[in-house]
């Protein structure tokens, strides 16, 4: 795991003295080994955190005078064995070959080919002397960043984004046009230009892409991979897909583990975290490791106020499935110091953008603090579990079952699934009908008045910016009864901008506390498995999620995974941490709603109207839009503040 910068003059030398503000803004990092190399018009850096046990005696940049080939990666591959195969790499080299000179080695024999064989999370960069080119790539899942900046006389490339300003010959502006898709998008996403980043003139290299930088300056780049692309799997029983879920999954965690520190993981009440948990620990076991488990709990005064099929406090079902699972050293985690008001500036500089996760912004950078004191090197999550391996869409399946006339099953299926998950048919019947025939459900029916989600993004901003033109179907909110689980499964791994905001914040807290985070749900492997699957293998005798479930029979207890009644929702508490600040946080907001610096990017009046709601704080008030809008504001506004 490294940071990498570097930079290629197409006219003149470099000069090193330029180079050394840029690495001087990693000083604030942990580093085990610092080195650069430079060769006239040409300049690698790596900053190196050891993780690996091969990675302790890594050189990078490493030059190969043979072949005039130079390397600078940020890189752990998850399918070394099979690399190591197909390239005839002899065996008593193997314990030793590291993951950027099999990177390298793997150059050599495919070229711009070669990314499509890297199974991992990576970026790197190599300067090819004799074709007088830099090529590199960043990994399908793009859990590692790649960000750089071009013109006529150069190219340079960062892991980060504020190394960048330092370079003589750059001018820090906001982007515009990224900061009003930004305002304008509901939910996690940042921007559908999936090069775009928040500062003009710096770019991203897009997960599952490659670049290319040709010797007369031109900038290249191919997407190498789609993901989601995959046939139908047929097998013959359940029991085949079950054993088969259970070999890819185990793969996928079993190569997650390399490291010569201890493992950690993010653990919930929940089924993906708790099937990564139990998986790791037997392999661990082996080891002679413990696998440190990090729980976020809400503050002791907390009172939940959710309804009784959610739940805040999960550690019954956490210490369930670590009894059940064993070799687990628990961390019960409620960061009553902390809250996301607390949090917002340490989270703008370590993302470099404004960010929209800020009520569970505490406790994940908590976790990394937490496991950098206890020397973890890889900590693992379940980030994309609900669309691999836990999917399994109930309603979904019963709408396709209605269409196809297939009433009999339909009836069976209802009965069990009313019965497991504790919800009355009668509820579930209007569900399905409208699914299945929204015209006819919309013609009987007086289609209700929606409430207008409220916008942060001034009128006259989004008109000038264009963004509703081209864009308004991923901006605009959807009726989600009629939303295509299938299809929306599919777009998140078709749609790039989701993984370029997971890979920042992976990326970034990784090099902010030293370890890696890591995620077997979004392994390429399991990904194209789980897209495989034929939907009625996810929903099967009134089980949702009945692929894992049945998968996990006897590894996870039955209170966990058989749970299809309650469910885990952990920022219920974020207004009720904030109580102590909020007179604070008001009079900032009433601040931003006078500024005039930023009027012409923020919807003014709708600040104003959600600063009417929020006189008194109401632990109720987290999951409303018009209070979720003013903690949004104010993230942006203090990143405004930074031009």
């Amino acid at each position: 795991m490294s940071a990498i910068t570097g930079c290629r003059y197409h006219s003149q030398s470099i000069l090193l003295d330029e180079m050394e503000p840029v690495m001087r803004s990693f000083d604030s990092y942990p580093w085990d080994r610092i080195d650069s190399w430079c060769d006239g018009h040409i300049f690698m850096s790596c900053h190196a955190q050891w993780v690996t046990p091969e990675s302790i005696h890594e050189q990078l940049p490493y030059y190969e005078e043979e072949t005039g080939l130079a390397i600078t990666a940020d890189a752990i591959l998850d399918n070394r064995s099979e690399l190591f195969e197909r390239l005839g790499v002899p065996r008593e080299a193997r314990k030793i070959v590291t993951d950027s000179q099999l990177i390298l080695i793997a150059y050599k024999k495919w070229g711009k080919l070669t990314p499509k064989q890297l199974i991992g999370d990576f970026v790197f960069m190599i300067w090819d002397e004799k074709k007088r080119q830099l090529f590199g790539a960043r990994d399908v899942s793009g859990h590692r960043t790649f960000y750089y900046t071009s013109d006529s006389e150069r190219f340079a490339f960062c892991s980060r984004i504020t190394p960048l300003f330092k370079l003589p010959f750059f001018r820090k502006q906001l982007n515009e046009h990224w900061m009003a898709e930004f305002l304008a998008i509901n939910g996690m996403y940042e921007s559908y230009d999936i090069h775009a980043t928040a500062y003009q003139n710096i770019k991203q290299i897009p997960p599952a892409h490659s670049i290319t930088v040709h010797s007369g300056g031109m900038v290249s780049l191919h997407r190498y991979e789609q993901i989601d692309q995959v046939e139908t799997l047929y097998l013959k029983s359940d029991g085949e897909y079950e054993e088969a879920f259970r070999e890819v999954v185990e793969e996928a965690v079993s190569s997650r583990l390399r490291t010569f520190k201890q493992v950690g993981a993010a653990l919930s009440g929940g089924l993906d975290s708790g099937t990564i948990a139990s998986f790791a620990s037997p392999l661990l076991e082996r080891q002679g490791k413990t696998l440190q488990a990090y729980s976020y709990i809400p503050i002791s005064d907390f009172v939940d106020w959710t309804s009784s099929r959610l739940i805040a406090d999960e550690t019954p079902f956490i210490r369930s499935a670590v009894e059940h699972i064993g070799n687990i050293q628990e961390h019960y985690m409620d960061f009553s110091d902390r809250n996301p008001l607390s949090e917002v500036n340490e989270w703008l500089g370590l993302m470099e953008m404004p960010y929209k996760f800020f009520d569970n912004s505490f406790w994940i950078r908590g976790f990394y603090e937490q496991a950098q004191k206890e020397n973890v090197g890889v900590l693992l999550t379940g980030g994309r579990g609900n669309f691999t391996i836990s999917w399994g869409p109930a309603l979904e399946y019963y709408t396709q079952l209605l269409r196809k006339g297939r009433l009999f099953h339909l009836a069976r299926e209802l009965q069990l699934y009313s019965r497991q998950a504790k919800v009355p048919r009668s509820r579930l019947l209007p569900m399905i009908g409208s699914k299945a025939f929204p015209s006819i459900h919309n013609f009987f029916h007086k289609k209700k008045e929606r409430d207008a989600v409220p916008e942060l993004i001034h009128p006259d901003f989004a008109e000038k910016m264009g963004i509703y033109r081209g864009s308004q179907q991923y901006i605009t909110s959807s009726n989600t009864n009629m939303i295509d689980a299938v299809q929306t499964r599919k777009e998140k791994f078709s749609n790039l901008s989701i993984a370029n905001k997971n890979g920042a914040t992976s990326t970034k807290l990784s090099l902010r506390y030293g370890l890696l985070e890591r995620d077997p749900t979004s392994d390429p492997r399991v990904v194209r498995f789980c897209l495989s699957v034929p939907l009625e293998q996810y929903v099967k005798k009134g089980r949702d999620r009945a692929l894992l479930r049945r998968a996990m029979n006897t590894r996870l207890p039955d209170n966990v995974r058989l749970n299809q009644s309650v469910r885990g929702v952990q920022p219920a508490d974020w207004i009720h941490r904030i109580r102590p600040q909020w007179d604070e946080f008001r009079s900032e907001l009433v601040k931003i709603s006078k500024d005039s610096s930023v009027s012409s990017y923020l919807n003014i009046p709708q600040i104003e109207k959600g600063l009417a709601k929020i006189k008194e704080p109401r632990p109720e008030m987290a999951w409303d839009p018009e209070v979720r809008l003013l903690m949004h504001s104010l993230i942006v506004y203090r990143f405004l503040n930074q031009f």
